[in-house]
């Protein structure tokens, strides 16, 4: 008997064996996507655009480590290599940090239902993350969430390596007050309602708020502190407060600069957002070189509240902008119906009957913004993937750096603004924004010269994130035609 025991025993442990064999190696999920992935990396030769707002260095050295950089030097010293380094020569490629966009969305506007039909946005949860990664964008404040527990989870994912995109850091569900400007936005009822918002989202993991167009002073200062008590930040969509007031109530950022600002507007009554367009109308005849809005922006500076630039978004309210060459870079990345609407819309700007203050107001923005970086003020940028569509995730991200440009920075200047200022205001700005020895190996390799032409931000190689490479065509091939659906 024993030895039968013995025996059966025997071919239970080799059949235990051979299954375990048999087993595929495990997949890593990442591996489809991936352009490089040697844990010690040289990128020689490159031309460095490092984020401090330094000008572009040539013939430059950038040693990784295990997702770390570990030094960054002339590659004419040649100087010995790290031990079982993959060299690669980046000759005629441009190296930048990767962009830290603070103002994104995991959510696009879904297509149009049709006459009498609520306006929807959908969370674009596989898509989103791939664009953002794809064009650059490693580090993303999602500034308002629709989906926070959606969103949550695919920050978990990321995180755990089991999707690709970019570090995310969330922000809670809108602080709307009544009436709510979408349906699927909650409410608010008053001041405590708001706390409790707060107090419940920031338990959940949100790192940031954000108020929007219909919030009371009110209920906007009960959000201020008890974010602020718990370490966290409030920024702002606003109508019913104005800027300086919010800077007086402890805001800490103020979402697309002038042109949502209401606090010009005559008949603005004090916690009341009186819309949009009439605001847009008058302030499309002040100078920004006058005392009013000078005013607005040294009140801004003294009370330390960021900007965030929105350029690509305000864009498309301009007709005929951005150039259709332009726009056709995302046309496959849209659901079919998507591009549709988004053309529609796009022609019915164009042939407009009436007057549209959003030419003047874009490059009144754009002076706005130059003018509040001259004078000390952090600025920084995001895509805002939203409005009646075309702003797309990461391709959005690139336009708004170019369109920085077109305001007057120089190209160093815009991706100071579009990575290490957005890395200073999470508080991250030791560890990402700059390209430097110790800091995350967060990196975007270009073919071109940005500095030289700011369009070359968008022939990107290779995204570094962690010092893995991912492949922007792999990315953005695997989510074709789904912006819109998911």
């Amino acid at each position: 008997m024993r030895a039968i025991a013995a025996a059966v025993i025997g071919m239970l442990v080799l059949g235990s064996a051979a299954f375990a064999q048999e087993q595929p190696a495990k997949v890593d999920p990442l591996k489809p996507f991936l352009a490089e992935d040697a844990p010690v990396l040289v990128l020689n030769n490159v031309r460095l655009i490092d984020g401090t707002g330094a000008a572009a260095r040539e013939n430059v050295r950038i040693d990784i480590d295990h997702g770390k950089i570990v030094n960054v030097q002339s590659a004419l010293l040649r100087n010995a290599f790290p031990e079982g380094a993959k060299v690669i020569d980046m000759a005629g490629k441009t190296v930048f940090p990767g962009l830290v966009g603070m103002h994104e969305h995991l959510f696009y506007p879904l297509p149009e239902g049709g006459h009498g039909l609520l306006p929807l946005y959908g969370e674009m949860a596989d898509s989103a993350p791939r664009l953002y990664l794809a064009g650059g964008v490693t580090s993303a404040r999602t500034a308002g969430s629709l989906e926070p527990y959606t969103d949550i989870s695919v920050k978990d994912a990321i995180d755990a390596g089991k999707i690709p995109g970019p570090n995310l850091f969330l922000t809670g569900p809108y602080l709307e007050g009544s009436p709510a400007i979408g349906p699927q936005l909650h409410a608010l009822k008053d001041a405590d309602d708001a706390a409790r918002l707060v107090d419940y989202w920031s338990a959940e993991g949100m790192t940031s708020f954000k108020a929007y167009m219909h919030i009371t002073p009110e209920e906007l200062k009960a959000a201020i502190d008890h974010a602020h008590a718990k370490g966290l930040k409030v920024t702002g969509h606003l109508c019913s407060v104005g800027f300086k007031e919010a800077a007086a109530l402890g805001i800490d950022n103020l979402e697309h600069g002038l042109a949502v600002d209401t606090e010009f507007y005559p008949e603005k009554k004090s916690g009341v957002c009186p819309g949009q367009n009439p605001p847009q109308v008058g302030l499309a005849k002040l100078d920004v070189e006058g005392s009013e809005i000078q005013g607005t922006i040294k009140d801004l500076i003294a009370h330390h509240v960021a900007v965030t630039s929105t350029l690509a978004i305000f864009e498309s309210f301009v007709a005929n902008r951005p150039s259709m060459d332009e726009e056709m870079r995302v046309r496959e990345s849209l659901l079919p119906q998507a591009w549709g609407d988004y053309v529609t819309t796009r022609a019915e700007i164009a042939e407009g009957e009436r007057p549209s203050p959003w030419p003047v107001l874009l490059k009144q923005e754009m002076q706005f913004e130059h003018d509040f970086v001259k004078q000390g003020g952090l600025l920084m940028a995001g895509c805002d993937p939203t409005g009646y569509g075309g702003v797309l995730p990461g391709f959005g991200d690139q336009r708004n750096v170019e369109l920085l440009v077109e305001a007057g920075f120089s190209p160093e200047e815009a991706i100071h603004i579009a990575t290490e200022n957005g890395a200073q205001w999470l508080g991250e700005d030791a560890r990402i924004g700059t390209v430097a020895a110790g800091k995350t190996a967060d990196l975007v390799v270009v073919t071109g010269n940005p500095a030289k032409n700011i369009h070359d931000i968008e022939k990107v190689d290779v995204v570094f994130k962690d010092g893995v490479g991912y492949s922007p065509q792999k990315l953005i091939e695997s989510v074709r035609g789904l912006v819109g659906i998911r």
